[in-house]
């Protein structure tokens, strides 16, 4: 242990337990990465606080010591958010997973950090409730709230910041704050709820979050739509939205993917661009809902619909639609996973996604596309050789071919994944002078640039 490393130690153990603080190298290693393709890199300490006053006493030590922090949470980002590229302190906030109350009443929850949507989700159906955002992955609702995490239900329920009533945050010189309240709305003051969630740990850290929850629909039917063409597919989804049809969930999967879910899932999904859709409503809203959508997805060359109303059935068709990033990765062994993640106007997918696949066909690499084409957010999911530098420049080049075609087109480069270190580049052709006015709000905030630096926004000098 160098003598930095012995200092933070010693100084970190006048607030925390011995147990709560880890130079273990299995720990930092496990703090060193995230599920990206981005290099590894260790911080020199993780700590596993207990409370909001534990994460304050270490954003006190740190600021004192100058010395870097990156909040964690299960490590499923996709774009280097939590990995330590300056080392110091990694916060693990697996030990603050309370649920700390309920409000039926008010459809409002009240969890820590370290709190997952699974089980969250878990406990609410007691009250026969849930949590809308689903990502996909089982991930920290700390983490989602820092990432603006959305997913497959976004285009009926929202994104992350939308569900978001207050948050309570620890600051970098260890002040803890509330952003919000518990009312509907509020037209007082600056909206904070919607500064800090999607800040990914650069401004502060949530020790604590207040959130929509929703009643779990009286009836939900699932349905599986094949298509001659991809273009079909999308098309059939502006239609859909256009006509005003409440739905919950639809996603893209393409041919190529279909594939790899068949042999992964064990289904025997037609190899054909695919629509898999839900629907959420009462019984009678539902019926004519479904039929409407059949009328319009026959009018753009559906070759075939199936739905599902039994929840078993309904389960694997949705297992098989977040189970395809696996499905790539063990049909690709050896290979590292990118995830492109760009988002356009409605009016643009079509075209967008046919271009990602005339790319991706013509760069030769294995990989798909999927996506909540509700909202105009497609990825695609490339299997590459990261021994290979000519698979990895050609993968580099084809991410920024997409986000480049998305910018162009008024949309972002990135519509949930965040931007980490993979999307900080592109930025500025982003937001213009808008840039300028997140750097000034960082340095407001974070002086000393100590919370997750250099990510989102790079600042000439850094902490630590």
């Amino acid at each position: 242990m160098n003598i930095m490393v012995e200092n933070i130690v010693e100084a970190l153990s006048e607030h925390l337990e011995q147990d709560q603080i880890s130079i273990n190298q299995t720990i930092r290693e496990l703090h060193g990465k995230d599920e990206s393709y981005h290099s590894i890199s260790l911080p020199d300490v993780v700590v596993f606080p207990r409370s909001a006053t534990d994460v304050s006493n270490i954003m006190k030590t740190a600021s004192r010591l100058k010395v870097p922090v990156v909040p964690f949470g299960r490590g499923t980002s996709l774009e280097g958010h939590v990995i330590p590229y300056e080392n110091g302190i990694t916060i693990d906030f697996s030990l603050m997973d309370k649920i700390l109350e309920i409000r039926e009443n008010d459809l409002l929850v009240k969890v820590q950090p370290g709190v997952t949507r699974t089980q969250l989700n878990k406990e609410l159906k007691k009250y026969g409730l849930f949590f809308s955002v689903d990502p996909g992955a089982d991930a920290t609702l700390g983490g989602m709230a820092a990432t603006n995490a959305s997913g497959t239900t976004t285009v009926k329920y929202g994104v992350m910041r939308d569900q978001v009533r207050d948050l309570e945050v620890v600051l970098a010189d260890g002040t803890i704050m509330h952003t919000g309240n518990l009312a509907a709305k509020s037209a007082s003051g600056f909206h904070l709820n919607g500064l800090f969630v999607g800040s990914e740990g650069t401004l502060g850290c949530f020790t604590e979050l207040t959130l929509k929850v929703y009643g779990i629909p009286e009836f939900t039917t699932a349905a599986r739509a094949t298509f001659p063409t991809v273009k079909n597919a999308v098309e059939a989804v502006t239609s859909i939205l256009q006509a005003g049809i409440p739905i919950a969930r639809v996603e893209l999967v393409d041919e190529s993917s279909i594939r790899q879910v068949n042999h992964f899932s064990e289904t025997d999904y037609a190899e054909k661009p695919t629509l898999f859709l839900e629907f959420h409503g009462n019984e009678a809203g539902l019926t004519q809902d479904v039929e409407f959508t059949q009328e319009i997805v026959k009018d753009h060359g559906c070759d075939d619909i199936q739905f599902e109303t039994d929840n078993t059935a309904r389960t694997k068709l949705w297992d098989a639609r977040h189970n395809l990033a696996y499905a790539y990765i063990h049909g690709n062994v050896g290979k590292k996973m990118m995830v492109t993640d760009v988002c356009v106007p409605i009016s643009e997918l079509a075209d967008a996604v046919i271009f990602a696949r005339q790319e991706l066909d013509a760069i030769g690499l294995t990989g798909g596309l999927t996506g909540h084409v509700g909202d105009g957010n497609f990825h695609a999911l490339l299997m590459i050789d990261m021994n290979n530098p000519e698979e990895v420049l050609k993968a580099q080049n084809y991410n920024e071919k997409i986000v480049l075609y998305a910018l162009e087109r008024k949309g972002t480069c990135t519509g949930e994944h965040g931007v980490g270190v993979g999307k900080q580049k592109y930025q500025a052709a982003e937001h213009g002078e808008a840039l300028r006015i997140m750097e000034k709000i960082k340095v407001a905030l974070d002086p000393l640039n100590i919370l997750n630096p250099n990510k989102i926004v790079k600042l000439e000098s850094d902490g630590g």
